[in-house]
């Protein structure tokens, strides 16, 4: 029995954990370019109990009894399909159409250096800063050049006006051009090192070949739409259905649980009698 109460609870830690993966999804189910998470799940070490030699006992089965313990969860892995476009017709709205394109930024990191992250988050916006105006994303990050520098406009920029290899021009209100820049953009070919910083934003760990910075005659390859936005990639029946399929399945554990409890208390109350 208690061996039993140990494999339910293990496993009802994993389910917990799954949970709250799909709970994080439908939270986020509205957030622009949200990446939704899968669980996967793996088995624990099994326990090979061999009770009777093979030949005290002819059978035509491996000899003994193999004990599991229980399910682990292994990995959430980001799921990179593309989300649904949504036109905006806002000039700050980007949208890339292809996948695995990533927008840079600048992340502050605790003390006080930066780095580079990556978003797919497209709705940016300009704010002042030092008398010139900044490319900022929605949570005041700024967006970063080709040269990986913080995008700055000067004061009376009005007009914006993104190409398809996210070359920004801008323009002021005469129409006449004041500054062109191109966008910073990544290709991540292995996504699933992307570490989540919070705020729909991502940093990627210093590995070879895990991302190429698509500048200079790379930039042929970027696919980005103004005046739309990425929607995220949750779709809510799917989520839906897997939040009940795992409610059941933590369900079933915890009875597995009460159960064991019931049998070791007669257990007990038949020594005591």
């Amino acid at each position: 029995m208690l061996r039993s109460m140990l494999t339910a609870a293990n496993t009802m830690n994993a389910l917990q954990e799954r949970l709250d993966t799909i709970s994080h999804n439908i939270a986020n189910s509205n957030t622009v370019g949200f990446k939704r998470r899968e669980a996967r799940f793996a088995e624990l070490l099994a326990q090979q109990v061999d009770r009777l030699p093979a030949d005290e006992a002819p059978r035509e089965t491996p000899a003994g009894v193999r004990y599991g313990n229980g399910a682990r969860l292994a990995s959430t892995m980001l799921v990179s399909v593309q989300g649904t476009l949504v036109e905006t017709g806002r000039a700050l709205d980007f949208a890339f159409t292809a996948a695995n394109q990533w927008f840079r930024v600048q992340v502050a990191n605790a003390n006080g250096d930066t780095t580079i992250g990556y978003t797919r988050a497209g709705n940016f916006s300009v704010t002042p800063m030092d008398g010139r105006l900044a490319l900022v994303t929605s949570d005041g990050r700024p967006v970063l050049d080709e040269a990986n520098r913080p995008i700055e406009f000067p004061t009376g920029t009005t007009g914006f006006q993104l190409s398809p290899t996210g070359m920004l021009t801008a323009t002021d209100a005469s129409g006449a051009v004041v500054a062109r820049v191109n966008l910073g953009v990544t290709a991540i070919d292995r996504p699933q090192l992307l570490e989540a910083q919070g705020d729909n934003v991502f940093t990627l760990p210093d590995v070879p070949g895990a991302a190429r910075e698509l500048n200079g005659n790379l930039r042929g390859q970027i696919g980005v739409k103004q005046g739309a936005l990425e929607q995220s990639n949750v779709d809510l029946g799917e989520e839906m259905v897997g939040l009940m399929a795992t409610n059941r399945a933590y369900q079933l554990n915890a009875r597995a649980i009460s159960i064991s409890e019931q049998m070791l208390g007669l257990i007990n109350g038949m020594r005591s009698s």
